[in-house]
């Protein structure tokens, strides 16, 4: 894969939200596809045209040409029948290694203990584009269904060859292939030792369909389970190497500020301190964190800043500051215009238009940037947190000049990423300390440089105008956002007059991938937007948007959360209110209802209970869903209510929990979550989705209860200000 464009893609939301919307790029060389596996068997997985992969150069299509089109996913049986599945995805919390799992034990009719997940090894796991974009549901679930499948067939083909029995009448079941009398049975393990066997299928290899599924569509205990809730789990943070030492790097004072003149006489006098310098890059190593620290601090540097722009301004500057070649018609969400937007509004009983605003948040992972680097014989290993293994590989090959081939990158299962994960800064510097120390280097970043040295949900400016008739009919609808991104931007509701287009623009801070992309940021603007329309029309909510909505899953997420509320059916008491909003991404549909108090004296805003309805398709874990659904409107409640990132003249302000608010056990609300389950459909992801209507719902319900529209995110970090 060309990461170059990956790295542009990181930093553009607009092409961003084309790759993670399912334009993975892939590559595999021929001895990895080849690779056999100890004495066990190995089955990889071809797939067809639509999911072509190119060899160092990308997909078919725009970012890529011809190549091979191999994808593999790997089993591995060994001789104790354990099976052993490899892939390029990473556990950051999602519970995709249970899914996963799930997904293998469903078509090798195995049990759950005796299957073993390998994930996001470079040097064991098959490329992947990443874990990003919802996609590892619905792409690499069927992918290592089709592998297991393929396994399953030859696994019978070896127990009929071994025990002269009829292929028809074996089965495989509780893990061994058995004969229909019961007085044969095969170990997976007995079959396959001693042999070094691969199959290749096509996406045609049936799977079990989702009716007759049994392990998949149940909720079984987290894999592993036990290790994360007693601390057993270790972490990139928790790695550990022989001889190992602590590094630390000097960070600017504001962003883009040049280093002009440095001494190190006094960290170098220190004992078991080595002092790296490379152009602007300084760091150093000591025998313990503590040393490395003080050591730091001994450093004289002087640096040059320049002027910058600051949150106060920052609307404005954005605005002001397109960038060339970016936005437009080009990008998911931008389209052509469809009818006239002036014979629209001409022909709207009511009109209204309005600008709304999206602050800058940072991600606050749990686990903030870790690596370890250790160098053996020109070989680089790296353990770290990253949702881009293979990426993060790329980035260590161009920083430090060494082949692919010779880096290795191993992820722990992470301390979460929500998107904030996809770049190598950590181990970069790891690495680069560690060459030069001569030993394995841990470095962790502390919490203040996770929140001012990473990269944060873009801020955006969206402008709408919209139109309607009496009885509720859109005529028109146009929407212009800028620089937050095209996700989930285009209109879900008919209208013969539509316009939306995203506008790129000079972003002041370093942004980049966040939970759910820009869909947050436009679904807010639509659905506050709309219920403004129907104020002004004296029109239920609900019933506007039902009117003007034909698509089916849609409605069917709406009219589930609304009937679960109880919408219509009571008033809500003084100083409360009720809101709704719904909305669809990556092939999932939500919506969410909320109710909210706002205190009369001092403005808080407490929001005491949401519903949310929610549908993926096919349901994979009913129980770890609903834990995806709740633990997304948490997250989602901070964005709406409090989060936002503060900064002047390059430097951020609110560097630390003490001063950036998230949501805490205080503030959280009676979640009730409604799961609309489609087994006619495929399983689609639903780590992003239900996030993005919580905001707007919130925001709705605030204006009920106090009469105040709120339009901006966050919506209310110090309470509302009645007039």
């Amino acid at each position: 894969m060309n990461e170059s464009i990956f790295d542009d893609l990181l930093l553009d939301p607009e092409r961003y939200e084309l790759f993670a919307d399912g334009m993975f790029s892939a590559e595999l060389d021929r001895r990895a596809f080849f690779r056999i596996v100890g004495g066990g068997l190995v089955v990889a997985c071809l797939l067809g045209e639509s999911e072509a992969q190119q060899p160092g150069g990308g997909r078919r299509g725009p970012f890529g040409g011809g190549g091979p089109k191999e994808l593999g996913a790997w089993l591995h049986i060994g001789e104790d029948s354990t099976v052993t599945v490899y892939t390029g995805k990473v556990e950051i919390g999602q519970n995709i290694r249970t899914s996963l799992t799930q997904a293998v034990a469903e078509e090798l009719h195995a049990p759950l203990s005796r299957i073993r997940l390998v994930m996001a090894d470079t040097q064991l796991t098959p490329f992947d584009g990443g874990t990003a974009g919802s996609m590892t549901t619905p792409r690499m679930a069927p992918q290592l269904r089709r592998a297991a499948a393929a396994a399953r067939e030859l696994l019978i083909d070896l127990a009929a060859e071994q025990g002269k029995i009829e292929r028809a009448a074996l089965q495989i079941k509780d893990g061994k292939v058995v004969s229909e009398d019961g007085k044969s049975s095969f170990a997976f393990g007995t079959l396959t030792h001693g042999k070094k066997l691969m199959r290749v299928i096509d996406d045609k290899t049936p799977t079990a369909p989702v009716e007759k599924w049994s392990i998949a569509g149940t909720s079984p205990r987290k894999v592993d389970g036990r290790a994360f809730v007693t601390g057993e789990h270790r972490y990139a943070s928790d790695v550990k190497r022989p001889g190992m030492v602590y590094g630390k790097v000097l960070r600017p004072p504001s962003f883009k500020a040049e280093l002009t003149s440095l001494k190190t006489d006094e960290a170098k006098a220190l004992p078991s301190v080595t002092v790296v310098q490379n152009e602007s890059f300084v760091g150093v190593t000591a025998a313990t964190e503590q040393e490395a620290v003080k050591a730091l601090s001994t450093l004289k540097a002087e640096w040059k800043s320049t002027p910058q722009p600051s949150s106060e301004e920052l609307f404005d500057y954005l605005k002001k500051h397109p960038t060339a070649g970016r936005g437009g018609f080009g990008g998911r969400g931008s389209s052509a215009p469809r009818g006239s937007i002036a014979e629209g509004l001409k022909a709207a009983d009511q009109k209204i238009k309005a600008t709304y605003t999206i602050a800058y948040i940072a991600h606050a992972p749990m686990e903030p940037r870790a690596a370890v680097a250790e160098w053996t014989d020109g070989n680089l290993t790296v353990w770290t947190g990253t949702q881009r293994p293979f990426g993060v590989r790329s980035e260590l090959a161009r920083a430090l000049n060494v082949p692919e081939n010779r880096i290795r990158v191993i992820v722990p299962d992470m301390g979460s990423g929500y998107g904030g994960k996809h770049t190598g800064e950590a181990a970069v510097e790891a690495a680069r300390l560690a060459k030069a120390a001569g030993k394995p280097v841990k470095l962790v970043w502390t919490r203040e440089e996770e929140f001012t040295w990473a990269y944060f949900r873009p801020a955006g400016v969206i402008e709408a105008t919209a139109g309607a008739k009496k009885d509720g009919t859109l005529t028109a609808w146009e929407c212009h956002n800028y620089n937050s991104g095209p996700s989930s931007l285009q209109l879900p509701y008919e209208s013969a007059n539509v316009l939306t287009q995203f506008h790129g623009a000079d972003s002041p801070l370093r942004q980049g991938s966040y939970r759910a992309l820009a869909a947050t940021a436009n679904t807010f603007a639509r659905e506050v937007h709309l219920d403004d329309l129907a104020h002004a029309l004296r029109l239920d909510p609900l019933a506007l948007r039902l009117k003007n909505l034909k698509e089916p899953r849609l409605r069917a997420v709406l009219e589930a959360a609304a009937n679960r509320f109880g919408w219509g059916k009571v008033k809500p008491a003084a100083d409360r209110g009720f809101g709704l909003a719904c909305g669809t991404e990556k092939n999932s549909f939500v919506a969410t209802v909320a109710e909210v108090s706002v205190e009369r004296a001092s403005g808080r805003v407490k929001v005491l209970r949401v519903v949310t309805a929610f549908e993926c398709g096919a349901i994979v874990n009913p129980e770890h869903l609903k834990n995806q659904i709740e633990g997304a409107g948490m997250m989602a409640l901070g964005g709406a209510l409090f989060e936002a990132i503060h900064f002047a003249n390059g430097k951020i302000l609110n560097p630390r929990f003490s001063d950036y608010r998230v949501p805490r056990f205080t503030d959280a609300p009676e979640f009730e979550t409604v799961l609309v389950d489609r087994k006619d459909l495929p399983s689609s992801g639903a780590g992003e989705t239900p996030l993005i209507a919580l905001a707007p719902a919130v925001g709705n319900a605030i204006f009920q209860a106090s009469g105040v529209r709120l339009r901006s995110l966050p919506l209310a970090p110090k309470g509302v200000k009645r007039s």
